[in-house]
């Protein structure tokens, strides 16, 4: 959002909520237009989140802007998807969408990834800077990496994934993770020692590559661990991404022992309060669209 966007429209849009065809058809689509590289199999977990939570601008039943703020629970919301089509920019189609959506949100906590440059004009609707999250690149290698620890994520061990995730996410995210630890061409993995759960990685499959996310550990070597045996099944050469927290400085050592490139970051912001979590366990967050 900028300045530009607060002029007054030419026409009247009309904002309406987006079904899950359309989040996948148009929200994803642009997306993955503007170099944002989604996962291919995303819009199914994006939606069962919160299906509400997904809106479309249109004029004359063109789209034109879409956004969405995901509502976890009463108190905690992401916002993503924020677009307007390149030729229908500076005509306040952002800003009226941008108006329907922290409505929508109400009284939560709203977070989001923005492209830093934007940071001022989220701070103006009421956002507070928490830190940067760094995407990296780099090329997968086969390894010899094994261990005892490293399991298949399955429905069986699914609700001790979710109440470990719930300490560290800011809010219990069931029906998404229902869907995301088992989207098709992906790897999601736990680490379990003394039949505790001590962290997790889901690596899913992009229009380019394979993002990781999350990755939830309670150590270094725990993620490290699963970063390696994660990797170990791409073909060696694929391209794959992390985005890591700037404020987990272990997590920031274990890619630069990769030898991975900095591609991009975003600026985590919030409207209200820093969420109180394990948030030391993030190595990788989940997604730049639904935090």
């Amino acid at each position: 959002m900028n300045q530009l966007e607060m002029k007054t429209t030419h026409k009247e849009q009309i904002i309406r909520q987006a079904s899950q065809a359309e989040t996948e058809q148009i929200m994803l689509e642009w997306a993955d237009s503007e170099g944002w590289n989604p996962g291919l199999y995303d819009s199914e977990s994006f939606y069962s989140a919160d299906p509400h939570g997904f809106f479309i601008g249109s004029l004359d039943e063109k789209p034109v802007s879409c956004i969405s703020v995901v509502k976890y629970n009463s108190g905690f919301a992401f916002l993503g998807f924020y677009m307007v089509r390149p030729e229908f920019r500076g005509c306040g189609y952002g800003y009226e969408i941008w108006e329907k959506a922290i409505a929508y949100a109400g009284s939560a906590n709203i977070g989001l990834d923005g492209v830093v440059d934007q940071q001022e004009n989220y701070k103006k609707s009421g956002f507070s800077l928490a830190y940067r999250n760094i995407r990296y690149k780099g090329k997968s290698e086969k390894n010899t990496f094994q261990s005892n620890h490293i399991n298949p994520i399955n429905q069986q061990n699914f609700p001790a994934i979710l109440q470990y995730d719930a300490k560290i996410f800011p809010a219990v995210r069931q029906q998404f993770l229902k869907k995301w630890l088992f989207q098709p061409e992906s790897h999601a993995y736990t680490f379990v020692e003394h039949n505790q759960i001590k962290g997790y990685i889901v690596l899913r499959r992009c229009r380019s590559g394979y993002k990781t996310g999350p990755l939830f550990a309670n150590s270094p070597e725990i993620a490290e661990s699963l970063l390696h045996y994660a990797l170990n099944q791409l073909a060696t050469g694929t391209d794959f991404y992390i985005d890591v927290p700037e404020y987990n400085h272990e997590a920031l050592n274990m890619v630069a022992k990769t030898g991975m490139q900095k591609v991009f970051e975003t600026a985590r912001m919030y409207t209200g309060r820093f969420p109180e979590t394990e948030s030391e366990k993030v190595y990788s967050v989940t997604s730049f669209e639904l935090g």
